[in-house]
């Protein structure tokens, strides 16, 4: 994985303009390891690994027979990638991992909580479109495809083959087509994206030299900038997440963003209520 600290905004965009067809990921801290909700939990909770795989489709499957009382159109029962996502669409622990097609969306969510230096990774999805791992190269995008029946619990579930998938499910919600989003899908959820991806980097072609991920620093000084312009953009929670939710979600940045000529007003105002109180 190659490291690159972008000092100031306009860098970000020199870099990630160039990425045409990559996906991205903002993390609020560079110190996260880029894992899954899934490992994050199970890790903590669940340490004997070789039950992992019971208790995910045990998960799995208690939420796929209960969903359908609060939905009026739900996933077929084999169509495990759009059950994944409607499990993490409410919050569920999966192994998805979020991404989306615009840099602009994945600095959005690195940056808006950060009170430290943040990341957004890059994913070379171009070259790994037709990639497979070093240990087995039949095993390209299409034969691991989770959105065909019975790929997801042979090539994801066993937690046995480091493979990476990537892709939309074959439908997609109002938030991940608003966040322009994608999916990453793990075969391992014990090892960061990085470590998989190197398993993929050696058996690239020697004139294919792009790496397979670059993780971009944010530094916070950037981050007043940085909002600034995604605001001006139309990047904001209320964007992102066409709800009242996300109308909600968008006033903790409206707390930060206030015009000067409002806060003039606010001050002649405040001045002539103290004038109209003094005897």
């Amino acid at each position: 994985m190659e490291v690159v600290r972008v000092e100031r905004w306009q860098d970000y965009v020199a870099h990630t303009e160039v990425q045409g067809g990559w996906a991205f990921r903002g993390e609020v801290s560079d110190q996260w390891p880029l894992v899954t909700s899934l490992a994050r939990r199970l890790q903590t909770y669940s340490p004997e690994r070789d039950l992992w795989p019971l208790r995910e489709l045990r998960a799995l499957r208690v939420f796929r027979r209960k969903a359908h009382i609060y939905l009026d159109d739900h996933p077929t029962h084999a169509d495990d990638l759009r059950w994944l996502a409607l499990m993490q669409h409410h919050g569920a622990p999966t192994r998805l991992l979020d991404f989306t097609k615009s840099p602009y969306v994945a600095a959005f969510f690195a940056l808006e909580d950060a009170v430290g230096d943040a990341a957004v990774y890059a994913l070379n999805t171009p070259a790994l479109w037709s990639a497979a791992p070093a240990f087995d190269r039949s095993l390209t995008r299409d034969r691991i495809d989770p959105r065909e029946p019975g790929n997801y619990e042979r090539c994801f579930v066993g937690n046995r083959l480091p493979v990476v998938w990537f892709g939309e499910p074959s439908v997609m919600d109002r938030r991940l087509v608003a966040q322009s989003g994608l999916f990453v899908v793990p075969g391992r959820i014990d090892l960061p994206l990085g470590e998989l991806l190197d398993g993929y980097a050696a058996a690239q072609e020697a004139a294919q030299r792009q790496p397979l991920l670059v993780k971009y620093v944010l530094p916070q000084a950037m981050r007043s900038e940085a909002m600034q312009s995604l605001y001006r953009m139309n990047v904001t929670n209320a964007s992102l997440f066409p709800d009242l939710e996300g109308l909600a979600r968008a006033a903790a940045y409206e707390l930060e963003v206030v015009w000067e000529r409002l806060v003039e007003d606010f001050r002649a105002q405040d001045v002539g209520a103290k004038d109209q109180a003094s005897p």
